[in-house]
């Protein structure tokens, strides 16, 4: 089967999403391509920050995420924690039905003229205008694009889920503490769950890579390195069901291959993990998603509007003014983006490389002066505003 799709979307995660619903209120009809069989919602919350918020509000579901959740307390800056699930079926509830295919792994692109070939595992063809990649940080769009296979940032994380079906006495809040080699943390999702994390170089003596698959001894790696910490945070941990406890490795891309590299070419661009995979330190990985999509649409869609009424329909490919008009606006988003995701990746891992450093003179240094900066360079980071979705016009 072939089709035809002005802007197609590679991946229904929250950076697709939140691009697709964008797009829609410019009227700009999307298909999101999701290789799952539903909605991708592993993954327990998100700690979303003011960045998020605007981008949010700027699709307007901010509003409705805000009823099922808790602001942090103290502070300026807008900060709740989020379950993913909540905020993608959010976000895909608003979409118009039949704008995600689901179990559609594309395999290839191809270019042909003005449009590019998408194809899909199951034989079907697409063709369309805009490729969208957010795929993840092993993405089939940035492929295509030649950006190099993310890296490994010398360090893993172990995440966790605890319940307490009677409710805990934590307040909203973050809470951090290092020593062991480890960097230990969580946060309250709600008053009945916690959120908890463990990031650990991979030097670390006592760390084996055949734990990575066995929560049970993932468990007791985490255990083994806390025992100095409060009994009661402690008790997050040995409170875990082995189920909800994972590990994984992280990941980033080189910040210059942001700036020397292709993040968009001919119609055809990346967005969340599959454009700046980083480390988890500054707590953007989905904030800068939402970002992506608002500014991505925002670009595309002001390049839309600024063709003559008349001149949109369905002309043929070589004079089609949607082919420039889309052309210029993924031009746009990607220099718009380029900075402030190279920005965003290397003060992760420069944050990352201070709080899990265990020389000593580091360590004192992050101690007495760097904890300061390390919270000033957070919040700078989150302070960032999207923009509105400016629409003067729509078209169904």
């Amino acid at each position: 089967m072939d089709i035809e799709q002005d802007i197609v979307i590679v991946g229904a995660g929250i950076s697709g999403l939140t691009a697709s619903l964008a797009l829609h209120s410019y009227g700009l009809r999307s298909l999101v391509l999701e290789s799952s069989e539903c909605l991708r919602t592993t993954g327990y919350a998100l700690t979303l920050w003011p960045n998020a918020w605007r981008a949010l509000d700027a699709v307007g579901v901010g509003d409705h995420l805000r009823q099922n959740s808790v602001p942090f307390r103290g502070g300026k800056h807008e900060c709740r924690r989020v379950r993913r699930k909540g905020l993608l079926e959010a976000l895909e509830k608003e979409l118009p039905q039949g704008t995600i295919w689901y179990s559609s792994k594309v395999v290839s692109i191809e270019e042909s003229g003005h449009s590019k070939l998408v194809q899909l595992a199951d034989g079907c063809v697409i063709r369309t205008k805009v490729v969208i990649g957010c795929d993840g940080v092993n993405s089939v769009v940035a492929k295509w694009l030649g950006l190099p296979t993310p890296i490994s940032a010398g360090r893993s994380s172990i995440r966790g889920f605890a319940e307490y079906p009677a409710g805990h006495f934590f307040k909203p809040n973050f809470y951090i503490y290092f020593g062991g080699g480890v960097r230990f943390g969580f946060v309250p999702c709600d008053d009945k769950s916690i959120n908890w994390f463990c990031n650990f170089n991979l030097s670390n003596a006592t760390w084996h890579q055949n734990m990575s698959e066995e929560p049970v001894k993932l468990k007791a790696f985490v255990l083994s390195k806390i025992v100095n910490i409060p009994r009661e945070v402690s008790d997050i941990v040995q409170r875990t069901e082995v189920g909800s406890i994972s590990c994984a490795e992280l990941k980033m891309r080189l910040p210059w291959d942001i700036l020397l590299r292709d993040i968009a070419k001919s119609s055809i661009c990346v967005a969340g993990d599959a454009l700046h995979p980083m480390t988890p330190d500054l707590g953007q990985g989905g904030c800068s998603a939402l970002e992506d999509g608002v500014i991505l649409a925002r670009c595309i869609g002001e390049s839309f509007l600024k063709i003559p009424r008349k001149d949109v329909g369905d002309g043929k490919e070589d004079v089609d003014p949607k082919v420039v008009a889309f052309k210029k606006g993924v031009e746009n988003y990607a220099k718009e983006r380029r900075w402030r995701s190279f920005s965003l990746i290397a003060a992760a891992y420069a944050i990352g490389f201070v709080q899990a450093s265990e020389n000593k003179f580091i360590c004192f240094l992050r101690e007495k002066f760097l904890s300061m900066l390390t919270v000033a360079a957070v919040l700078k980071m989150a302070d960032f505003d999207c923009g509105n979705l400016d629409i003067y016009r729509q078209f169904s």
